[in-house]
């Protein structure tokens, strides 16, 4: 039977979303210093939970934004996105009538194909559609775990390249980006990671960076490719989370994997971001 409510807190109010993934914080105002006590919680419920939810939250400023994640680590600037006038470390996530993409669209890691890819991403969203606008999170602990043993073993070892360029050129020319000059980055990475503070492995591919094992032939690599793409996507491993006015999600991009649905067209849907330095997979 699934808890209803998490007791390994003193400071907050943890309650779990789904089994194994996911869970909604109460009774922490974002908007108010957070005590040294909350925060341990917090960082403890981030670990246990890879993704959490801050729920009955009011906007927060863009400078207790940025607080709130440096209190994590040093904050990561995206290579590519056009951030908040004043504040090059908040990345405003937008879409409306007359966007031509939406950010997030198809399942990733953010920006896995940063050498160091971030550790964790915060956002908070101000405006929602009445319906839709949904975002989705994968389990890559399970997704490794599940795999069977003969791909387990064929898989460990192996690295596979991850790229930006096929993403990120003329993507945000509409939001007054001119990336003529910019050079997008690409790495190489472990196929199955290890977090370096739970231990745990996790599958670290994603369809939209990751473009190549290494180690294969080219024909071996999209089919491998494709196998994991497809178990790492699978409903098992999933939540959905819908979204209200001035809920905050942060997810630890180093586990779990994500995406938006634009769904929700013309309507509007507008939040703001910041987003964790992290450290180079291993």
């Amino acid at each position: 039977m699934v808890k209803v409510r998490d007791h390994n807190y003193k400071f907050i109010s943890v309650r779990p979303f789904a089994p194994n993934l996911g869970a909604e914080v109460y009774d922490v105002d974002l908007s108010e210093p957070i005590s040294q006590e909350q925060f341990a919680d917090i960082y403890k419920a981030f670990l246990d939970h890879q993704v959490l939810f801050f729920k009955n939250q009011k906007e927060i400023s863009p400078d207790l934004h940025i607080a709130f994640g440096k209190r994590f680590g040093e904050l990561h600037f995206h290579p590519a996105a056009p951030t908040m006038r004043g504040y090059p470390e908040i990345f405003e996530i937008h879409a409306g009538k007359n966007s031509k993409v939406a950010n997030g669209e198809f399942w990733h890691s953010d920006v896995s194909c940063d050498e160091e890819p971030p550790l964790g991403t915060m956002l908070q969203i101000h405006i929602a559609p009445a319906c839709g606008g949904d975002t989705m999170f994968s389990d890559m602990y399970s997704a490794y775990s599940t795999l069977s043993k003969p791909i387990k073993k064929l898989i460990d070892g192996l690295s596979a390249t991850h790229e930006s360029e096929h993403l990120y050129r003329g993507r945000y020319v509409d939001r007054g980006m001119n990336d003529k000059d910019t050079i997008f980055p690409q790495a190489v990475h472990p196929i199955v990671r290890t977090h370096p503070e739970t231990r745990k492995k996790a599958l670290f591919v994603n369809r939209t960076f990751t473009t190549r094992i290494n180690e294969l032939s080219p024909g071996e690599s999209d089919r491998i490719l494709d196998l994991l793409f497809d178990h790492a996507e699978h409903i098992d491993h999933q939540i959905r989370f819908r979204w209200s006015i001035n809920d905050m999600a942060f997810w630890d991009n180093r586990c779990c994997m994500h995406r938006a649905i634009w769904d929700y067209w013309p309507e509007e849907r507008k939040g703001r971001r910041v987003t964790i330095k992290g450290d180079r997979p291993q």
